[in-house]
């Protein structure tokens, strides 16, 4: 995509009536899947109503209606689902399941709704392992799509036609809208408000809620040490410690991991790639891209000397990398997740 995966669509016209959300309630969904978008979405009709605009009519449905336990305990009072969807829906919304990947076979009837029934809503989206109930339905194929970090292999190896984003919090592909691990889910209602209301209206629900008005799609779930104390390869831990630590000098190459590593060059690479999944240059250069990100993010430092410091040796190698790997320029990137900066020190450091 040439095209950064949280940008969001122009603003719809105004309508003169409420926009339907349908929320999709199954048994053991995760409350916070349902509760954290449902919340966006009634904060920004109080914020609409204030202006004398219509907001959103909620709804929570099921296949047969009633009580549907949450996997936290909580039992929620549903619809049902074709009694609401023969209304006009805007939104559709589908929470995941803690325990999805063991229990998708138990959701057949409802992923066969959704394959018949979800192409009556103008959108449909996804949070967190709510992918999962979308890709079974067929929704996914040949896009691209988010869910919780642990389970992006998962998705990958049983969905192979859905490409399958590690990084995004979350991620928008025509109509279909998908989201990573659990508050993310707000993160993905904030961007449908501002999409249908307006910046001014998603400001305003952000600030009630006290939360950032978005993390975009392509800001990352985790960090790289984090995601990889995950991954069988402790093994690697001091090596990935040391790295962190020597990311600034411009001659680190796989020689030198391998020496620190106490391992031959070629041994090495051969179990790094097998522990980690990525090859040690690649590793170098997403460890320097997370250092990067993180200054970006935070320092009022010049792009050119966070790339030499963070070891891309220039302002050009470090920009290849940001568009290699996220689709967006560093100052771009500065510009939408710079935090504690005011505006003259993020326009400074970029002169």
């Amino acid at each position: 995509m040439t095209e950064h995966a949280q940008q969001l669509e122009p603003a719809l016209q105004p309508v003169d009536h409420p926009r339907a959300v349908v929320f999709v309630a199954y048994p053991q969904m995760g409350l916070l899947d349902l509760t954290g978008a449902q919340t966006v979405f009634w904060a920004a009709t109080k914020a609409m109503a204030a202006q004398g605009r219509p907001g959103y009519r909620l709804h929570t449905a099921s296949l047969d209606g009633g009580l549907q336990p949450t996997a936290e305990g909580l039992v929620v009072a549903t619809e049902t689902l074709d009694d609401v969807m023969a209304q006009a829906v805007d939104t559709l919304v589908v929470p995941g399941a803690p325990d999805i990947i063991r229990t998708l076979p138990d959701h057949a009837a409802l992923v066969a709704w959704l394959r018949r029934v979800a192409v009556k809503a103008r959108r449909t989206a996804s949070v967190c392992s709510g992918t999962f109930l979308l890709a079974s339905a067929g929704l996914l194929d040949g896009r691209r799509a988010a869910t919780h970090w642990a389970m992006c292999e998962v998705l990958r190896r049983d969905f192979p036609a859905v490409q399958v984003d590690h990084e995004s919090i979350f991620v928008q592909q025509g109509t279909v809208w998908t989201s990573a691990g659990v508050s993310a889910g707000i993160d993905l209602a904030l961007a449908l408000v501002e999409q249908d209301c307006g910046r001014e209206v998603a400001m305003q629900v952000a600030r009630e809620l006290v939360v950032f008005l978005k993390r975009p799609g392509g800001q990352a779930q985790f960090s790289e040490l984090l995601k990889l104390q995950g991954r069988d390869c402790s093994e690697f831990e001091a090596l990935h410690l040391w790295l962190n630590a020597h990311l600034g000098d411009p001659r680190l190459t796989v020689e030198h991991l391998a020496e620190q590593a106490h391992m031959s060059v070629r041994n090495f690479t051969r179990v790094y790639k097998l522990k980690t999944g990525r090859t040690p240059a690649k590793a170098i250069e997403v460890f320097r891209l997370e250092a990067a990100r993180r200054l970006l993010e935070s320092a009022d430092s010049h792009i050119e000397q966070i790339a030499r410091q963070c070891g891309f040796g220039s302002e050009e190698r470090m920009r290849l990398a940001f568009q290699r790997h996220l689709a967006v320029t560093p100052r771009d990137y500065r510009a939408r997740f710079a935090r504690n900066l005011s505006l003259a020190e993020i326009q400074g450091s970029l002169a």
